[in-house]
């Protein structure tokens, strides 16, 4: 397969099929050689990133669109013009590249528009670059309701975050405590001449200056180290597990929370619930590689007396299911899949399971409530609401009560979007 055939593919199946690039990205990666598989990724990445801008240019170089089944060519022409614009490939190897990936797509009478397309592109690149930034969604890369809730929320740091979600993601490493201290495991780094630096808050922390394949990291086939952001690491600190407590993990796959939990402590018992079959794979695999054991639940987090007969919890980590809007950086279809409208139907999903697992905890428990969104509705609007209708919850950290919690931006200390809530049940 054509690499440049298989990312307009894969843009196809996000933008007009509603896909995730989390889903069809592996595929597609599965069917080129190995060594095309990370120029596929960043093609696809940079094009859902800039999606308006290069609508735009393709628009302006188009009598008609391309409609139907050619639509997948559409795109196609999309993977060219992101390639000159952004990438540092030799514009004819770039042109011819994508013009070839007509064969794979069975679309060969179509080579001629797309090597004329991308020709004038080249042509007239400034002109066309300046209008397509003329307007909000090509300057700033974000649907118009996204783009006007950051505003709203965010008066003084929106640009910020748009700048932070339209760039590439950092490579983040946990440390296992149970195998190394975070500065043993820097020293070990440092033997292999790779440099990191450790977060000021995130006890196990590491932000790598530069990412690698993880089998080049010292022990990570050993579960020594695993690939984790800063923001969600902060969750083992909010939480505080102790040891010989019973802890749940709720919506926990893929499961890197869970296993932070089990490396933190000793003779702890961790369920981890998630609704979804499919994603609980990737939580049995990260226990496998770590060597650590939990209790794994396929349920729905409003029910829990369909799957849990047990004693209450010590502590909850309520992960809630939540838009996604804090990690865009790391996932730049959701910016494309996501509506307004989902916002609040999120939100009213979020305080179904917030009121079914507060009854799962112990008096004089924690729970932390976490989402990797930042917008207000579900995170701390949805805890002002919790706390107004439940009169033995207490917010035990030291906030505004008008704005509880800690809301991470993305971008800040280079983390992901993340929100915390820490609570105790009196």
């Amino acid at each position: 397969m054509n690499v440049r055939a298989a990312a307009a593919k894969v843009i196809y199946q996000v933008v007009d099929q509603g896909h995730s690039l989390s889903s069809a990205l592996p595929k597609a990666q599965s069917e080129i050689k190995p060594r095309d598989q990370a120029l596929l990724q960043e093609i696809c990445y940079g094009v859902l990133r800039f999606l308006p801008r290069l609508e735009s240019v393709a628009q302006s170089l188009m009598d008609k669109p391309l409609k139907g089944k050619q639509r997948v060519f559409h795109h196609l022409i999309l993977v060219g013009i992101y390639q000159l614009s952004f990438m540092r490939i030799p514009a004819h190897a770039a042109v011819a590249e994508t013009v070839e990936g007509t064969k794979n797509l069975k679309g060969p009478k179509l080579r001629g528009l797309i090597n004329a397309v991308l020709r004038n592109y080249q042509r007239s690149q400034e002109e066309l670059d300046a209008k397509s930034v003329s307007h909000d969604s090509g300057k700033y890369g974000h649907p118009g309701w996204l783009l006007k809730m950051l505003q709203q929320a965010y008066p003084e740091q929106w640009e910020n975050i748009v700048e932070a979600n339209n760039s590439k993601a950092p490579m983040w490493l946990r440390v296992n405590s149970q195998h190394h201290t975070r500065d043993e495991y820097i020293a070990l780094l440092e033997k292999e001449e790779i440099s990191v630096t450790p977060h000021s808050q995130a006890t196990d922390a590491l932000l790598l200056d530069k990412a690698r394949d993880v089998y080049t990291l010292p022990g990570f086939e050993q579960g020594w180290v695993s690939v984790q952001d800063a923001a969600a690491q902060l969750s083992a600190e909010y939480l505080q597990p102790q040891n010989g407590e019973l802890i749940l993990d709720c919506c926990a796959a893929p499961g890197g929370k869970t296993a932070h939990i089990l490396e933190r402590t000793q003779d702890t018992s961790v369920v981890a619930i998630d609704c979804d079959e499919t994603r609980l794979k990737r939580v049995y695999e990260n226990l496998e590689r770590l060597n650590l054991k939990a209790q794994v639940i396929c349920g729905d987090a409003r029910h829990p007396e369909e799957w849990w007969k047990g004693e209450q919890f010590d502590r909850i980590l309520l992960d809630a299911p939540c838009s996604a809007t804090g990690v865009i950086r790391r996932h730049p279809d959701i910016k494309w899949l996501r509506r307004s409208e989902d916002i609040k139907a999120l939100a009213e999903l979020q305080s179904e399971i917030f009121d079914a697992m507060w009854l799962q905890l112990k008096s004089g428990g924690t729970m932390v409530y976490a989402t990797c969104s930042i917008t207000p509705l579900e995170n701390c609007d949805q805890v002002k609401a919790f706390l107004a209708r439940t009169s033995d919850a207490t917010l035990i950290d030291n906030t505004d009560p008008e704005k509880p919690g800690r809301q991470i931006l993305p971008g800040e200390e280079n983390m992901d979007g993340f929100y915390y809530a820490v609570l105790q049940k009196a």
